[in-house]
């Protein structure tokens, strides 16, 4: 039989007063809660010191953290007040600068210590679970003992512990839970030791051979042809990767086999348990919120920082991206608005509870306010039918009716939608570039993107949409029946205050789907500008054009034709009608296996087809070029490369041709160009062509690596450069500028492109000749 629950501490009078002259150390600042929590304090408390722990990040201190903080939108009045946030921060808060678990020496005088720092990611990976919500739990708690302990090792007070858990701590149990201690006999220390070894372990997981082989080749596959650097660079990401999902994978498991959710919520009940144990000795109050949404009231309706665990789900609702969702329809799905949570920490912060005795509140609405996934759909639902989104082209979205069929019917349609967008990408792979292949991959893209994101969610909260969790809150409620009657409009915390339909349809959807639509209406506005393809004009005016080059790609980029094709037009004229045709079926024959080593290597396909020159006058083939291919060439040249080439010239820029293309076939845009680097022929002494080159063709990461070293050499600034280029081969010259741009690229380009928002644009095709049309020998 579990023990009986400690009588509640109650308030005996206001909270300013209780709370007077106390010095609060507060860890997450930074973050949801803590934001509020220091706003609350700083204006509500004035005679109480808040002393915040806050990290320093990169090159910022933990103080100038502070300040930037103080400039948010919140503090605005009670910054004005005291002449700005440096000087709010002189005048009542402390910064202690430090981390978790690395805490540093904390202020003798504290009286509360309120620990909101946490990780509050459903599936963090195993080894951060528990360096925050452990580790650091007892770190900083041993600091308090420390700080409060004389050199004699005798107390010099009794401060009080103030953690801030979470409701789900209670795990996969059903029904009611009581404001307690969980009742499990797992070993916290042991369990930590055991769950930090798996990061060394699965680390070297990754390092075995077969592994490293198997990301490789995963790798080579998309990148082979860029150079094996960008391959190495991949191989390497997508190590790191899998090491991060091997150990989110361990502690969504581990924590599953114990009777757990996840590995937050587990790690989460093991941190109550290391409050228990290090707080025997002082006063401690366990503060367990459930889902922590938007503000009821304070500092006005719907605040709220960033996106919680409930707004993505409704924001892709609202998009018609989420057609079902895994939840029983008459499930509670337990939500709290974040000023009842805040105003219920500070109130337990004001409480003296028994030393020894920890005292547990639920921050929850469950309990005498119960909403259901059903009535939650019904009135997100509402919200959208009169506030819907503004659509594209294709009008508003959609929006789902959800009959709640259940999880396993929910899973079914997911896996069958990730089939067919699997099939569907081998297919768009094997399709020739065009504009519509981009479109088709496009929208491809846009469809396995929201796949992936109905994955990662439905998994998530999958088992809190099947949850028959019932928080009772008798203590948090007593606790609220005792706030001073002139406290009860700052400081109310009773969840039953408040009806859903106000709160959802008039204070929270409004709030959380505001900064989506004012960015939809900026993109609106900017259209489809590109981020990397700038604006010229403006930039030579100021002066822009020293020390900046302009790279150009010439096959798909600056011209509309192949290697192959080019290479034709210059040995098909001088053969006979049957030896053309003998020439032709010969490349027709070879042309799978060229197809076939370019997708491997560039460069073997460019040696391949260069081959066929072995025997050629060179002189007299610059000579055919010049007077017979030039018209052709030139016929292929798009009119908006020319176009922004010559805006680069105007601009004072170094424009430079890098292209894999035989020298004398770029003869004819010499005069585009300051510099053109070509493969070259190599000859014999009497001047015909070997057959080979003289040094490897310019393809892949040799571009970037002659762009450095010509930038180096030359003054250059890569940063202010620019790039313009076709294929994924090129990934690497576009890495090397400050303004890479994708011209109508193939697939892996586009995709590239777009995760690295670079800009992609569509060059239009000179008006041509037949394709099959050959210059004439003059």
């Amino acid at each position: 039989m579990s023990a009986p629950a400690p009588a509640v501490p109650l308030l005996d009078g206001r909270l300013k007063d209780l709370l007077a002259g106390k010095v609060v150390v507060l860890t997450g600042v930074t973050g949801f809660i803590g934001e509020q929590i220091l706003w609350k304090m700083l204006t509500e408390l004035p005679d109480t010191t808040p002393a915040l722990l806050v990290r320093p990040k990169g090159s910022t201190s933990a103080r100038d953290r502070v300040v930037t903080l103080l400039k948010k939108k919140i503090f605005t009045e009670v910054r004005e007040a005291a002449g700005g946030a440096e000087q709010l921060l002189e005048a009542r808060i402390r910064v202690i600068e430090g981390d978790l678990p690395r805490v540093p020496a904390l202020p003798g005088d504290l009286d509360v210590v309120l620990h909101c720092a946490g990780d509050v990611s459903f599936d963090p990976p195993i080894d951060q679970a528990f360096r925050t919500n452990t580790i650091g739990t007892r770190a900083l708690m041993e600091q308090m003992l420390a700080a409060v302990t004389d050199a004699d090792g005798q107390r010099t007070k009794i401060p009080h512990y103030v953690h801030i858990s979470t409701a789900y701590t209670a795990g996969r149990r059903r029904g009611a839970i009581r404001e307690a201690a969980h009742e499990h006999d797992i070993d916290p220390q042991a369990e930590t030791e055991r769950g930090m070894a798996l990061l060394e372990l699965v680390e070297s997981q990754s390092r075995t051979a077969e592994q490293l082989t198997k990301l490789r080749k995963e790798a080579e596959r998309e990148h082979r042809q860029a150079g094996y650097l960008t391959t190495a660079a991949d191989t390497e990401r997508r190590r790191k990767e899998w090491v991060q999902r091997k150990l989110v994978e361990a502690g969504t498991e581990r924590a599953r086999s114990l009777g757990w959710t996840d590995v937050y919520t587990f790690t989460k009940a093991l941190g109550e348990k290391v409050v228990a144990e290090v707080g025997k000795d002082i006063r401690v109050s366990i503060v367990r919120p459930a889902i922590v949404e938007s503000s009821w009231k304070h500092p006005y309706p719907g605040w709220i920082e960033g996106f919680k665990m409930a707004e993505p789900l409704i924001l892709a609702y609202g998009k018609g991206q989420l057609p079902e969702f895994p939840a029983s329809p008459d499930s509670v799905v337990d939500i709290v608005p974040c000023d009842y949570v805040v105003n219920a920490i500070l109130a337990v912060c004001a409480t003296e509870p028994e030393v020894g005795t920890p005292v547990y509140y639920h921050s929850n609405s469950g309990a005498r306010n119960p909403l259901t996934f059903r009535d939650l759909y019904a009135h997100v639902r509402e919200y959208f039918l009169a506030h819907p989104f503004e659509g594209g082209a294709r009008g508003a979205a959609a929006l789902p009716e959800w009959n709640f069929p259940g999880a396993a019917s929910v899973e079914r349609l997911l896996f069958t939608s990730e089939r067919a967008a699997s099939l569907a990408d081998r297919a768009v792979s094997l399709v020739p570039r065009s504009k519509l292949t981009r479109k088709m991959a496009q929208e491809l893209d846009r469809t396995t993107k929201e796949l992936s994101f109905l994955r990662r969610y439905l998994s998530l909260y999958n088992e809190y949409g099947q949850s028959e969790l019932h928080f009772v809150d008798d203590n948090t409620l007593a606790l609220h029946q005792s706030l001073h009657p002139d406290d009860v409009d700052a400081f109310a915390f009773d969840s039953a205050a408040y009806d859903w339909r106000t709160y959802l349809q008039d204070v929270h959807c409004p709030s959380i789907t505001a900064p989506v639509r004012r960015m939809e209406t900026l993109r609106r506005r900017r259209g489809q500008r590109p981020t990397t393809y700038r604006d010229l004009s403006r930039d030579g005016a100021a002066g822009g054009g020293k020390g900046v080059l302009a790279a150009f790609d010439l096959d798909g980029t600056v011209m509309t034709t192949n290697v192959v094709e080019t290479y034709l037009w210059a040995r098909l004229p001088e053969l006979g009608p049957l030896s053309r045709a003998r020439e032709v079926g010969d490349i027709a024959r070879r042309l799978p296996g060229w197809l076939s080593a370019e997708r491997r290597d560039r460069g073997t396909f460019l040696r391949s087809v260069y081959r066929r020159y072995a025997g050629a006058d060179l002189a007299a083939l610059e000579e055919f070029v010049d007077t017979a291919m030039a018209p052709s060439i030139l016929e292929r040249v798009s009119p908006d490369a020319v176009r922004r080439i010559r805006e680069h010239r105007d601009a004072g820029h170094t424009c430079v041709l890098l292209t894999g293309v035989v020298r004398p076939l770029t003869r004819p845009l010499e005069p585009l160009f300051d510099v053109v680097v070509a493969a070259d022929l190599a000859t014999d002494a009497a001047g015909r062509c070997t057959g080979f080159l003289t040094g490897p063709p310019m393809v892949g990461e040799s571009r970037s690596a002659w762009l450095r070293h010509y930038a180096a050499s030359h003054g250059i600034d890569l940063q202010a450069s620019h790039a313009y280029a076709d294929s994924h081969v090129d990934l690497p010259m576009l890495s090397a500028v400050g303004n890479p741009v994708a011209v109508s690229p193939d697939v892996g380009l586009m995709r590239a492109a777009s995760q690295r928002q670079w800009s992609v644009v569509e060059w239009r095709a000179a008006a041509q000749l037949p394709r099959l049309s050959l210059p004439a020998r003059r």
